[in-house]
């Protein structure tokens, strides 16, 4: 009788395998015909006039390799039928393994979306911040995480234990940085808060950010051989500035002087996930201004963030740029959702929206344009598989299918009914040696 189970069973497997081999050739087919239309297109979008080097030519391809680096990842780790997986494949690609701790550095071949390359300090050594203090920006302590991110090698910094740290000044990154807060409880707070201006792979995971301050007017070192006169600041919680390759992820934001996170001034190659944003008005701008055309080399990745209470507007408000904003839940808003001026596209894929009771507050969506102009009737603004409650609903505008969109695709959606369970862990987790964050 278990010969006989063993034998259904290895038979069962190999159907099964044979059933997911056929699809797998299906979808593979309908890539190569939908990358070489791709290739083929010769649309204005395609536009070399203001492409920044870490802007991705082919978003439609990059989803297809994501999805295909998902299987290997998945594959590779042995997570298969015995995952203890949500779906959410940035989590599900690390989250599983209790040695977590051990295998920090894993965490850099996580990313998906438009900042999927950012390695942070991948291939560089530990650092571990054991002092909270912050007296001097110029000259700041070993063991201070100021002294950590200006750094001119790459690092993977983590925390000794729970600390608060309140920073006097902006706390400029270098390059080829990770701020990884798994394993402790770490609140940047009540001070100045991060900035990321010209540089290039920075990844900041696990951290409680939020109460930042306006600050500036002050001298502040951003490498060990540089220090200069930096002015006021806006108070933002992170500011990403001329930057490119960068993944905000896994990070508790709330109740800054300015925006939770914003990107501007030609910033590209993003990636902002499993964030919890709550009790802020202006949460997220993407874009300088309406003047700034450098912006429309931006291409930013919006998933699996949970939009929290005591939110206003701005979830993003977007300039120019490429956006794709996918799988998040959106539980509370006063004014709007997402906004947008100066022609950006907007690609909105199974999100979703639970619409506030005020009935003058139902829309998702908000254009800044002057009274009575119909111009943004041509952006292209678009709703696919998003689940609308409580009366919410978004306003189209443009193609609905137009080829802008493929830059504006970073990852294959998932339906919207799973939403609740894709953002359960958004925020800084409670991660413990020896068992699954």
């Amino acid at each position: 009788m278990a010969v006989s189970l063993r034998l259904i069973s290895l038979s069962t497997f190999l159907t099964a395998l044979l059933f997911v081999n056929a699809i797998a050739r299906r979808e593979s087919s309908e890539e190569s015909r939908q990358l070489k239309s791709l290739r083929n297109s010769t649309t204005a979008e395609r536009s070399e006039e203001f492409k920044h080097e870490d802007a991705v030519d082919d978003p439609e391809a990059v989803a297809a390799m994501v999805d295909m680096a998902i299987r290997n990842s998945t594959e590779r780790r042995k997570l298969g039928f015995f995952s203890c997986g949500t779906g959410n494949p940035m989590d599900d690609c690390w989250r599983c393994d209790r040695n977590w701790m051990r295998n920090r550095r894993r965490l850099a071949d996580c990313a998906i979306g438009f900042g999927r390359n950012a390695v942070g300090g991948r291939d560089g050594r530990y650092y571990v911040v054991s002092d909270p203090g912050d007296d001097d920006p110029v000259n700041p302590r070993p063991g201070t995480l100021r002294h950590a991110v200006i750094q001119d090698r790459p690092l993977w910094i983590v925390f000794k234990r729970d600390m608060v740290i309140t920073l006097k000044q902006e706390l400029i990154m270098n390059s080829f940085k990770t701020i990884d807060g798994r394993g402790a409880n770490v609140h940047i707070a009540n001070g100045a808060c991060i900035t990321i201006q010209f540089v290039t792979n920075i990844i900041i995971h696990g951290l409680h950010i939020h109460d930042c301050k306006r600050t500036g007017n002050a001298m502040v070192r951003s490498s060990p051989s540089h220090y200069g006169w930096r002015t006021m600041a806006d108070g933002d919680g992170i500011s990403i500035f001329g930057s490119s390759h960068i993944w905000i992820d896994h990070n508790s934001l709330s109740s800054c002087s300015d925006g939770l996170i914003d990107a501007i001034m030609g910033s590209t190659a993003i990636t902002i996930s499993n964030n919890y944003f709550t009790h802020h008005n202006e949460v997220m701008l993407l874009g300088h201004s309406d003047s700034y055309i450098r912006d429309r080399v931006m291409q930013v990745t919006i998933a699996y963030n949970h939009f929290g209470q005591g939110l206003i507007q701005r979830m993003p408000r977007c300039r120019h740029g490429y956006f794709h904003v996918v799988n998040n839940d959106y539980t509370s808003w006063e004014m709007y959702a997402i906004g947008g001026s100066a022609n950006p596209t907007i690609n909105s894929q199974g999100n979703r929206y639970l619409a506030p009771t005020n009935p003058f507050a139902k829309e998702v969506t908000k254009r800044v344009v002057n009274p009575g102009d119909s111009i943004w009737r041509h952006w292209n603004w678009r709703s696919e598989g998003d689940l609308m409650l409580n009366g919410a609903y978004f306003t189209p505008s443009g193609r609905g299918a137009g080829a802008s969109y493929a830059r504006a695709s970073s990852l294959a959606a998932k339906s919207s009914s799973l939403v609740a369970t894709l953002t359960s862990g958004a925020g800084a987790l409670r991660c413990r040696r020896g068992v699954q964050c």
